[in-house]
């Protein structure tokens, strides 16, 4: 009975030692007091000391004609004196939730009016929360997973998480296309890890220049990076976002090489890979050797041999001559020769 009551304080009562219950509710003695009350009209004032809750709760009070008798407040007046200062407070918070609603409503329809989810975009930062998105993404990825990694070292234990990551989706018919630059060709960890993946399921090509990594899954979640240290990253499922970052996926695919033709390393008739004709390429546009590495996912000193073995092909004796030479023998004014016509699917 009266659950909801206040008034008094425990602390004070238990220190008193007299009545040690929770203000909130009344003693078992105190609801048969209170009763008797009610149905008499009054109690004697020495019955209620064993329970000092009724007065604390304001439901007695003394009776003028004779002060050694308590008389009951009515139910109704001690519950609506309870209850007055509970219904102020609500209606003073509805009268803010609507100050609230009103103070958002314009800019609930400029929202509306984007039409533009508000996930679309979402920033992940440290990488147990790219991980952890990247996982889930492709957790659910139902028919067809691409990436773009551009070249660089990478450790055997990284090649078998790698191995360990992509076999599940395999094996749930997922299919899988990676796309790296001519230079995972000179490691062969990487081409043992594409053997072990072969069977159809998994395709990998590789294209002279790729600039950042790239993610998709089923052409309706896409992963960037945000900065160069790797440490943010974007998940993006806006789908325009998506499909343009597709169409560039689709764009460096078809003009890479499959992982399993040795063209890109061929020489021809001059003795110039293709590899060489990239690095010929970026030395025309005038890049430095450092720049010329970074872009072509190669370290400094095989760039400078590449230049070495391109100058030793025209016959160039200095840096300044080989510019003039490459530019003079047209091999840029033609498409890279190294990959046989056949090479590519």
């Amino acid at each position: 009975m009266f659950r909801t009551l206040g008034g008094g304080d425990l602390a004070t009562n238990r220190a008193k030692g007299t009545h040690p219950h929770a203000v909130t509710e009344l003693c078992d003695e105190g609801n048969r007091l209170y009763a008797t009350a009610l149905r008499v009209g009054r109690i004697a004032r020495a019955d209620a000391e064993n329970a000092p809750c009724l007065m604390e709760f304001a439901l007695l009070h003394p009776d003028p004609d004779d002060p050694d008798w308590l008389r009951p407040v009515p139910p109704a007046a001690a519950l609506a004196r309870r209850l007055n200062p509970i219904e102020r407070e609500i209606t003073e918070r509805r009268k803010l939730s609507i100050e609230l609603a009103q103070i958002f409503e314009p800019f609930m329809a400029l929202g509306a009016e984007a039409n533009t989810p508000s996930d679309s975009i979402t920033v992940l930062e440290g990488g147990e929360r790219i991980n952890a998105a990247l996982n889930l993404a492709t957790s659910q990825c139902q028919t067809e997973l691409v990436t773009v990694q551009p070249t660089d070292r990478i450790s055997e234990s990284s090649l078998l998480q790698g191995l360990e990551r992509d076999r599940p989706l395999t094996e749930r018919g997922v299919k899988i296309r990676s796309l790296y630059q001519h230079t995972a060709r000179y490691n062969p960890e990487k081409l043992a890890y594409a053997a072990q993946l072969s069977e159809g399921k998994i395709e990998y090509r590789t294209i002279d220049e790729l600039v950042e990594r790239l993610i998709i899954c089923d052409g309706e979640v896409a992963f960037i990076p945000a900065r160069d240290d790797q440490r943010i990253a974007l998940e993006l499922r806006h789908p325009g976002l998506v499909r343009y970052l597709m169409k560039v996926f689709e764009y460096l695919w078809d003009r890479a090489v499959p992982m399993s033709a040795g063209g890109p390393y061929e020489v021809d008739s001059d003795g110039i890979t293709e590899i060489q004709h990239s690095i010929a390429k970026l030395l025309v546009e005038g890049h430095v050797d450092e720049a010329i590495a970074r872009r072509l996912g190669m370290n400094v000193r095989t760039c400078r041999a590449h230049i070495a073995k391109l100058a030793q092909a025209l016959g160039s004796g200095s840096r300044a001559q080989l510019g003039y030479l490459i530019a003079q023998s047209g091999m840029l004014n033609q498409d890279a020769p190294a990959v046989r016509p056949d090479a590519r699917t």
